[in-house]
């Protein structure tokens, strides 16, 4: 039986405050050594995929259609237009 390191509260702070960059990264969080060594912030990354797998049911994620990039773009240009119209 091998025994765990146990994480102080400034390795864990600091895992912490990575962890949106962790995930938006793409890359497997699974291997990052922190988590081998601290149960706290493995339960919590546990927690974090269930969490957003869930969100991921509830509300679907869907491209908005090419009319509402073509309004965005329109009323964008019409924007320019009345600023260039005012300076």
């Amino acid at each position: 039986m091998t025994a765990e390191k146990s994480s102080t509260p400034v390795e864990c702070e600091e895992f912490q405050q990575q962890l949106p960059e962790i995930f938006d990264s793409g890359v497997s969080i699974a291997d990052h050594p922190h988590l081998k060594t601290c149960a706290l912030c493995s339960s919590l990354v546990r927690d974090l995929e269930y969490i957003a797998a869930q969100a991921k049911l509830i509300m679907p994620i869907h491209d908005p259609s090419p009319a509402v990039w073509d309004n965005i773009q329109s009323a964008l240009q019409q924007d320019g237009k009345q600023g260039k119209d005012r300076a």
